[in-house]
């Protein structure tokens, strides 16, 4: 996995840095980090515009560009080396190597020779029907507004032909190719969506950072000779508009040198006026620092946060990336991914929702039938979740399952509802409604329907009657309420 250099790589290295970085490549971890912290940003800074310091008070207070609240929906992508045996999770190296569960190591007995190394995946990643293009449109059908592409996870293992992880990368091994150029090419030509990139800060086995925890973090070998470079080099080659960071091996964000990465990101970057980034940029920082909040896998904190957040989770309940063992149980249904999507924007947040393509490089039929049909349902009902607002109310108390976003410069207030009732009449308890004012439409049929106002507060809409095929959608449907309050 790490062999010796080739002759001139470092040489190669050095348009992909920040001016001064690559100096200090071959001295030792400690000066060459000093050297980091002090160096000169290379890019020309905007004239007159806010600059950020290297803490956590200034880099916190950078407003999110605007255009990740409008978003709302983004795809993520668990792609790698873990792919190719495809079983139980995309921590599988760490579960077969390191924590020795018997399920992991009888599945490596059953099906390869004793001899065989978790390297030994890496040729069998080959990508073979790896097409960007058709990607690309199955994200684009999706409804997503942003895609999320693990360029490296915690085997380090990268998707692009790192300088930096010579041999153990997608273009010195398996595929052969740049994966994460030819996507990034593949969105920005033929999609609106904004181009992310997922990147694991630490390796499970790499030897530097193995050795950087054995001495407790106090030297910075890892960070400095591998982790920073490849982050520059990330950011310089694919302007990636999301960055999104994990994995900080239980090393505080000092040990990463987070903050200095961030202040150059956010000052002096290609992408430094319209990259968002989340909040796991060492021990301690997840729901604390960073650009938008994560705080958990799944995350869903049942009420409204004032700090904007995303739910990052999965079709299949039990992994990451692509298993070949999952049954048709293990996915969540339209349905329930409809709700999911519903409820964390009504609390304020987005919805990052992931699939594992296979080791060949396609999208295996029950992801892409949830893209597509979570793709038509935002057809009809999008005008309710792109770029809305969350309203006084996230849910209505009187009837389950009814969920709120609003629009408020055109006095708009949008109830979801996920069961159509079987009376016709459905009531909603929140709004409070103007007599000659208030308007209820059905999106997707758009008639003026009748309602009939509640006291205190609360309405009684009368849903159309309406065939199995004049219904607008199957799974969840929107009235949008003009002038209520």
């Amino acid at each position: 996995m790490l062999c010796p250099e080739r002759p001139g790589l470092a040489r190669r290295r050095l348009a992909l840095l920040p001016r001064g970085l690559p100096l200090f490549l071959s001295l030792p971890p400690s000066l060459s980090l000093l050297l980091l912290l002090l160096s000169t940003p290379g890019p020309a800074s905007r004239a007159g515009a806010a600059r950020y310091d290297p803490t956590w008070a200034s880099l916190d207070a950078r407003p999110l560009p605007e255009w990740f609240d409008r978003a709302k929906f983004g795809i993520f992508i668990h792609w790698g080396v873990f792919s190719v045996p495809s079983f139980g999770s995309e921590w599988f190296w760490w579960y077969w190597q390191k924590e020795k569960r018997p399920e992991f190591v009888d599945f490596m007995k059953d099906n390869y020779p004793p001899s065989f190394k978790y390297e030994d995946f890496g040729p069998l990643f080959t990508a073979k029907f790896f097409n960007a293009n058709q990607w690309a449109n199955i994200l684009q059908a999706s409804g997503a507004k942003y895609v999320v592409l693990t360029s490296k996870h915690h085997e380090g293992f990268t998707l692009w032909g790192s300088e930096y992880s010579w041999n153990w990368n997608a273009v010195d091994e398996g595929p052969k190719r740049d994966l994460v150029q030819e996507l990034e090419v593949a969105i920005r030509n033929r999609t609106d969506l904004r181009f992310g990139l997922y990147y694991s800060l630490f390796e499970w086995f790499h030897p530097l950072f193995l050795e950087d925890k054995f001495d407790s973090f106090s030297k910075q070998r890892f960070p400095v000779s591998k982790m920073l470079p490849e982050l520059y080099e990330l950011v310089n080659k694919y302007r990636p508009e999301v960055l999104w960071s994990d994995g900080d091996g239980g090393a505080p964000a000092s040990y990463w040198n987070s903050t200095s990465f961030l202040a150059w990101l956010y000052n002096d970057s290609p992408v430094r006026d319209t990259v968002v980034t989340n909040d796991r940029w060492g021990d301690g920082c997840i729901c604390q620092h960073g650009g938008y909040y994560t705080c958990s896998d799944r995350y869903n904190p049942g009420h409204l946060l004032q700090h904007k957040w995303e739910n990052c989770m999965t079709i299949d309940k039990f992994s990451w990336g692509y298993r070949r063992d999952a049954g048709i149980d293990d996915y969540l249904t339209i349905e329930e991914l409809v709700k999911q999507l519903v409820e964390t924007v009504a609390y304020g947040g987005n919805l990052l929702m992931n699939i594992g393509p296979t080791l060949d490089g396609t999208i295996s039929v029950i992801f892409e039938e949830r893209l597509r049909q979570i793709g038509s349902w935002l057809k009809v009902n999008g005008e309710a979740i792109y770029e809305t607002h969350t309203w006084r109310s996230q849910n209505d108390t009187g009837t389950p399952d009814v969920w709120y976003t609003s629009k408020p410069k055109e006095n708009l207030v949008y109830a979801i509802f996920l069961k159509w009732p079987i009376s016709g009449l459905l009531f909603l308890d929140q709004p409070k409604a103007i007599l000659g004012k208030t308007e209820v439409k059905l999106l997707g049929h758009g008639q003026s329907l009748a309602w009939i106002s509640s006291q205190p507060s609360g309405i009684t809409v009368e849903l159309p009657l309406l065939s199995l095929h004049q219904v607008p959608c199957k799974w969840g449907w929107t009235l949008a309420l003009a002038h209520v309050f």
